[in-house]
């Protein structure tokens, strides 16, 4: 099979179409920065994308490398795509047909961060740069030419959906939203689209809670004001960054004990749904009397709906993803291209110092001057001389014709002329 790219690249990959929550969670680097200091001791560059519902690593090199990576630091169950299907896979990625509710736009913004981050660690590389910035300008680009985002709910929205079909409506309720980050606006936001009777929200940062019940005119509570708050709620939705649970079985049992009508034999039903990863609510929570618990996992019914309901453009989607692969590859091999010209100018450079110095040393007293001449005029020459053979590298790279870019460079190298085959 002819290679197309002119150097390696892999993807890991799992997500939510082959694990649920709890195994998903398995798969994720509670310590990032050890993750990144052991992956690039073997990878020129290294990208971590960890969100909801996926884990996604991107790396610059072999799908082998990856995958005795992965199995060193006992990782297993990954999926690893190489070349260009995992240029393809971060194309489907960025333009939403492989995210759990079809089209939602925040995997642009985690793919973004996911570069930052890598950024911070300092383990991208040019490679993984324009495998990120190419994925994500042609994400939004058909995202414009499609409808497949118009009206499309993200995750926290559809925790919404799923509060409203568990409930029957949400006319006249309390919800307590929990978390006041990026998942915890976009709830808010959906909610205030509802004839809520009120929306509460609380946060670590007291400050942040106030903003956002302003935004949609709830109210902030203070985090140590959590279950009397919850006593008052219908429904509780939980988003927090949180490392560790947010609400506990034993003080929500308690709790329930306050949420007795007079003679009813029961508490009034309240209703939990936990979209945070790793989890907010103590899954023991299910077994509080007049709770209902539920999680990721329980989105995939709207997730369904979801994309029956954009069948036609996830399927125009297909196509523009297809359509925008070609450019991707040259655009891949562009970057790429540029190890081969660095060796090239390389080679050309300690040609050219060690023939400077043998004239510098006939010239015995030659002055700064001449010196410095006979530098600029050895180095413009080298320059002119590879800019033509610079370009044709380039260009075949490009054109993905890997193989007489690097006959071209051996060629120049080594002196074997006899081995360039031009193309046809």
């Amino acid at each position: 099979m002819t290679r197309t790219l002119l150097t390696d690249i892999a993807v890991a990959t799992a997500d939510h179409s082959k694990y649920g929550e709890e195994v998903l969670g398995l798969f994720r680097f509670k310590d990032e920065p050890a993750f990144f200091e052991k992956a690039a001791k073997i990878f020129p560059g290294v990208v971590l994308l960890e969100t909801c519902n996926r884990v996604e690593i991107l790396v610059h090199g072999s799908a082998k490398q990856l995958r005795d990576f992965l199995h060193g630091e006992q990782r297993f169950g990954f999926d690893i795509l190489e070349g260009e299907a995992a240029l393809m896979h971060l194309l489907e990625l960025a333009a939403g047909t492989k995210s759990m509710i079809i089209g939602e736009d925040q995997i642009l913004g985690q793919m973004r961060r996911s570069l930052l981050l890598a950024e911070s660690h300092d383990t991208n590389d040019v490679i993984t740069d324009v495998c990120l910035n190419t994925a994500i300008r042609e994400g939004v680009s058909i995202r414009q030419k499609t409808s497949i985002n118009k009206g499309a709910v993200s995750i926290g929205s559809a925790a919404v959906l799923l509060a409203e079909e568990l409930m029957g409506d949400l006319d006249g309720k309390n919800i307590l939203v929990v978390g006041g980050g990026e998942m915890g606006t976009l709830v808010a936001r959906a909610l205030c689209e509802k004839n809520l009777r009120a929306i509460y929200v609380t946060n670590r940062s007291f400050d942040r809670a106030v903003l956002l019940a302003e935004e949609i005119k709830g109210r902030a509570m203070r985090l140590d004001q959590l279950y009397p708050c919850i006593a008052l709620s219908d429904v509780v939705i939980s988003c927090t960054g949180a490392p560790h649970l947010i609400i506990h079985a034993d003080e929500l049992a308690e709790t329930m004990n306050e949420r007795f009508w007079p003679l009813d034999p029961e508490p009034r039903h309240l209703l939990l749904i936990d979209i945070a990863q790793p989890r907010d609510i103590d899954d023991a929570c299910r077994d509080v009397p007049g709770v209902s618990l539920k999680t990721l996992d329980d989105l995939k019914s709207i997730s369904e709906k979801n994309l029956a309901a954009r069948k036609t453009e996830c399927e125009h989607a297909d196509v523009l993803v297809r359509a925008a692969l070609p450019e991707f590859i040259k655009a891949f091999n562009r970057a790429a291209s540029g190890d081969l010209t660095k060796s090239l100018y390389t080679w050309a450079e300690e040609i050219r110092q060690r023939e400077k110095n043998k004239a510098l040393s006939r010239l015995r007293d030659a002055d700064p001057y001449l010196e410095s001449v006979i530098d600029d005029l050895t180095s413009a020459l080298t320059k002119k001389l590879l800019e033509d053979a610079a370009k044709s590298i380039r260009a075949s790279a490009e054109c993905t014709d890997t193989q007489t870019a690097e006959i071209l460079l051996k060629a120049i190298i080594s002196g074997e002329v006899s081995c360039i085959r031009r193309s046809e």
